[in-house]
C-alpha cells in the first residue's frame, strides 16, 4: 500500500461522492443476492406445502422486505452522511442506542458475516478445483475445546486472502470496489436469467431423491410451516439496508439511496419469483424435498438440464456470487465503522480518510483484521446464530424510528406505504424476535450478552473521547 502524503488532520477530509444510482442499485442487488437463491427452496418444499404457499411465502417476504425498504428510503431524508442505520439510529434515538447497533455490527453480525462468505467462496472454489490443507496434522488442536484455528486450513487460508486482497482493492478508491461490484452482479444476474431460461424452455432429466415422505413433516399447522417458509424466503432478502452505509459517497445521496433500496429490492424479488417458479416447474416439489438438507437445487436442476456442464456452471456462479458478496461487505462494513469513529465512538484513527484515495483505509483495516480472526477461529457461523435477536431488535427500532421523526416533522417528505410501511414492519420484525426467542433462547441470550458488552465499551469511548457531533462532516 502507498505511503499516505502528510497531510495536519485526515479526519477532516471529506469522502468522494462518486456513486451514482445505477451503482447504487446494482451495491443493493449485490449484498442481496448471495447464496440464499440457489438452495433455500429445499427447506421450503420440505415443509409439504404446495407450489402456490411456497411462491406465496416469496411473494409475502418480498413485500416485507420492500416495506423495510420503504422504512430505510424514508430514514435517508435524515442525513447526507454515511454509517446507515448506525446514522438513523443516532439521529433518532441518541448515541446509546446507536453504539449499540454499531457495536454488535463490529463484534458479531458485520464482522462475523464477512467471515462467513469469505468461508463460503473458498468452500466454493474447494467444490471446483481441490485446495491444499497444508495444517492437517493440526486439525485437532483447539481452544478450549471449542475453536480450532487449523481445521479447514486451506479453505481458511484461501477466505483470509481474499478479504485481505479485497481490502487492498477497495484502500485504493471506492471506484475500485464499485466497478468490482457492478461487474459481478451483472454476472450474477445474467447467469441466473440463463438458468431461469434454460429451466423454463429446455427439457430436464431425471435425478436421484429420496422418497418425500421420509423428509416432509406433517405434525404442524399450515400456518406455522408457511410462517417457517417465509423466514427461510425472508433471510435470502436480507441485506437490503446495508448500502446507506455508503450514503457519504453517493451522489445525491437523499434521492438516490433511496431510490436505489427501492428499486434493487424489486429487481431482486422478481429475480427470486422467477428462479424459484423455475425450480419448481423444473424438477417438481418432490424432487426439491427429496434432494436434502446439503443439496443445492441450482446444482440438481443445471444437472438435470445439462449435466455436469450445468453442476460445473452453477458452482462457478455460487464462487462469483460469493465473491460478490464478499467484496460489497468490505466496501460496505468499514463505513459503518468510520462513521461511529467521526462520532467519538469507536477508535479515533478509524475516521482517518485517505489523502489520495478518499477512502475510509484505517477503517477497512480494522474490519478486515478482525474478520480475519474470525474466520481462523471458525466460530463465525456461531457469532451470526447468536446475532439474530440483536439484528431484528434494531430493524423494529429503526422502522419505530422513522414514524417518530415523521411525527415530529422531521422528516417532511412523503414515504410510498406511511405509516403502513413500517408499522407492517414492525409488527412482523417483532414476531420474528419472539419466534427466535422461543426457538433459540440460548443463542438469543448469548447475543444479546454480546450486544451488551457495548455498555462499559460505550462509556470508555464517551470517557476518552468525549463527545462532539460531527455531523456535517460528509454534507
Amino acid at each position: 500500500m502507498e505511503e499516505t502524503k502528510p497531510i495536519a488532520d485526515q479526519t477532516k477530509i471529506p469522502l468522494n461522492r462518486i456513486i451514482g444510482l445505477t451503482t447504487a442499485i446494482l451495491l443493493v442487488a449485490g449484498n442481496i443476492i448471495g447464496t440464499g437463491v440457489f438452495k433455500k427452496i429445499v427447506p421450503m418444499a420440505q415443509t409439504g406445502l404446495n407450489e402456490k404457499y411456497i411462491l406465496g411465502a416469496w411473494i409475502v417476504a418480498g413485500i416485507i422486505t420492500l416495506f423495510g425498504a420503504f422504512t430505510i428510503a424514508g430514514l435517508s431524508k435524515l442525513t447526507t452522511a454515511s454509517g446507515g442505520s448506525y446514522e438513523y439510529m443516532r439521529l433518532c434515538f441518541g448515541n446509546f442506542l446507536a453504539f449499540l447497533s454499531g457495536w454488535s455490527g463490529y463484534v458479531i453480525v458485520c464482522s462475523g458475516s464477512l467471515a462467513a462468505v469469505g468461508f463460503i467462496f473458498a468452500q466454493s472454489v474447494n467444490s471446483i478445483i481441490a485446495l491444499p490443507n497444508p495444517m492437517f496434522g493440526l486439525k485437532d488442536v483447539s481452544i478450549g475445546n471449542y475453536i480450532f484455528p487449523f481445521a479447514d486450513s486451506g479453505i481458511k487460508i484461501l477466505a483470509i486472502a481474499t478479504i485481505i486482497l479485497l481490502t487492498w482493492l477497495n484502500y485504493r478508491g471506492i471506484k475500485n470496489g464499485t466497478v468490482l461490484n457492478n461487474i459481478v452482479t451483472g454476472a450474477k444476474i445474467l447467469g441466473i436469467l440463463i438458468l431461469i431460461i434454460s429451466g423454463l424452455f429446455l427439457t430436464s432429466r431425471h435425478i436421484d431423491y429420496m422418497p418425500v415422505d421420509k423428509m416432509v413433516t406433517k405434525s404442524a399447522g399450515t400456518v406455522s410451516l408457511f410462517f417457517a417458509a417465509m423466514l427461510s424466503a425472508f433471510w435470502a432478502y436480507d441485506g437490503f439496508t446495508n448500502v446507506a452505509f455508503v450514503a457519504g459517497e453517493i451522489k445525491n445521496p437523499k434521492r438516490n439511496v433511496a431510490i436505489a433500496v427501492i428499486s434493487g429490492v424489486g429487481l431482486v424479488m422478481i429475480l427470486y419469483l422467477l428462479i424459484n417458479y423455475t425450480y419448481i416447474k423444473t424438477l417438481g416439489l418432490q424432487q426439491l424435498a427429496g434432494l436434502g438438507n446439503n443439496k443445492i437445487a441450482a446444482t440438481s436442476m443445471a444437472a438435470s438440464i445439462m449435466g455436469p456442464t450445468g453442476s460445473l456452471m452453477i458452482s462457478i456462479l455460487i464462487m462469483l456470487s460469493s465473491f460478490g458478496t464478499l467484496n460489497v461487505l468490505v466496501i460496505l462494513y468499514a463505513r459503518l465503522y468510520f462513521r461511529m469513529a467521526q462520532e467519538n465512538f469507536f477508535f479515533k484513527s478509524a475516521a482517518k480518510v485517505h489523502p489520495v484515495y478518499r477512502t475510509p483505509y484505517i477503517a477497512l483495516i480494522y474490519s478486515m483484521g478482525w474478520s480475519v480472526i474470525l474466520v481462523f477461529s471458525g466460530t463465525f457461523d456461531r457469532l451470526t446464530d447468536m446475532s439474530i435477536f440483536s439484528a431484528f431488535l434494531f430493524y423494529s427500532l429503526l422502522a419505530a424510528g422513522l414514524i417518530k421523526m415523521k411525527k415530529k416533522g422531521v422528516i417532511k417528505e412523503k414515504v410510498p406505504f406511511y405509516p403502513w410501511a413500517p408499522v407492517i414492519f414492525i409488527l412482523v420484525t417483532a414476531g420474528l424476535l419472539i419466534s427466535t426467542f422461543i426457538n433459540q433462547p440460548k443463542l438469543s441470550l448469548i447475543g444479546l450478552i454480546l450486544m451488551l458488552t457495548g455498555v462499559p465499551v460505550y462509556f470508555l469511548f464517551k470517557k476518552r473521547y468525549g463527545y462532539k457531533s460531527t455531523s456535517q462532516a460528509n454534507e
